[in-house]
């Protein structure tokens, strides 16, 4: 018998996000796979929306090559651009978009005697982490446009707080930024990550980019219905009881405050549970709600079955998935469900 530790893979889900996504953005939309689908595996995900995608978003040259090699046709943008001239060619072989966001990106774009190449320029209009000032937008753009190698040039940016509802005034002054220093020019535009297109109409352009929402997990308040994509899933393998006064694992973080039955979980932080998880954080045992006690260890994880008479060695556990939202267990970790999600790894996957 294996370790009965697992991750279930929902594809019809995705599917479905990503059919939320189309809607509510009311045109084209990229699914970013970066990060091997945020944890959910790249490639399986690109070949269930491949026939209903856009196009897709990944980081980097290399994280596009295997969707190419497994036969992946649609448009793949590459958000970080080229990092040296191998890249652009690259790029330009397997027909890749590449994003353009420093000087440097440039030189090696009109470097490049090969193929012809699809350049995305990057506005900084706000966020100040990569991307060209407004006022150099125009130049950047006349200087690519005199490549004969750049056939087509499109623009985006990426908003920094469209998370956060209560702060919208430097969504908007982003938003206002962007379509200043992008005036008339000429091509595509893309400004709506997840949060922009659930809940800022006003930033639908010509391209969103569904990352988070497309693995079913919500990045802000939103009526958007989404589907979780990622069930992470072990069984009850051990059970003991503390009496009163006893604690339960590392650091005794738990001590009983009565007569409490614990189920031991095969789970750990070596498999992508947050070792900083804290008691009380929900988890469903048989589909009933209950709550972690103790401290994650590496291999394993203590939950409460006091209140769970049907439940004991063999009962399935879903850390998160369909009963306990990730964003509840990064939540209660002070991260971000993108994080819990990239970091599942060891425990075997049941693609469905």
């Amino acid at each position: 018998m294996s370790r009965p530790a697992w991750v279930e893979i929902d594809l019809s889900a995705l599917q479905a996000n990503y059919a939320a996504a189309q809607v509510v953005h009311g045109g084209r939309v990229f699914a970013v796979l970066k990060a091997n689908a945020y944890g959910h595996g790249a490639l399986p995900c690109a070949q269930a929306l491949a026939a209903q995608a856009d196009g897709f978003a990944v980081a980097f040259v290399e994280e596009a090559l295997p969707l190419r090699a497994a036969g992946i046709t649609a448009p793949i943008l590459v958000l970080e651009g080229a990092f040296d001239a191998d890249d652009v060619q690259q790029a330009a072989r397997h027909q890749l978009w590449l994003v353009v966001h420093q000087a440097r990106q440039i030189e090696l774009l009109a470097q490049h005697g090969g193929a012809p190449l699809h350049a995305w320029i990057k506005v900084d209009s706000g966020m100040h982490r990569v991307g060209f000032a407004p006022h150099e937008v125009a130049a950047v753009q006349e200087r690519l446009a005199a490549c004969p190698q750049v056939t087509q040039i499109s623009f985006m940016t990426h908003l920094a707080r469209a998370d956060e509802l209560e702060q919208p005034l430097h969504t908007l002054a982003q938003l206002q930024q962007f379509d200043e220093a992008v005036g008339a020019l000429p091509g595509w535009r893309s400004v709506s990550n997840s949060a922009g297109i659930v809940a800022w109409p006003q930033t639908h352009r010509d391209w969103g980019r569904a990352g988070l929402m497309l693995y079913g997990a919500a990045p802000c308040a939103s009526d958007t219905v989404l589907r979780p994509v990622m069930r992470l899933k072990s069984r009850i393998f051990a059970e003991r009881w503390l009496e009163p006064g006893q604690s339960v694992g590392y650091g005794a973080i738990f001590t009983a405050p009565r007569r409490t039955r614990v189920g031991l979980v095969a789970m750990g932080y070596a498999d992508g549970y947050p070792r900083t998880t804290p008691n009380g954080t929900p988890v469903a045992v048989d589909g009933q709600r209950t709550q972690t006690l103790g401290r994650v260890s590496m291999d394993m994880m203590t939950v409460d079955l006091t209140n769970l008479p049907n439940t004991g060695p063999g009962s399935e556990v879903e850390l998160w998935g369909d009963l306990v939202p990730v964003g509840t267990v990064a939540a209660a970790n002070n991260t971000i469900a993108y994080e819990l999600l990239c970091h599942v790894q060891r425990v075997p996957r049941k693609v469905m």
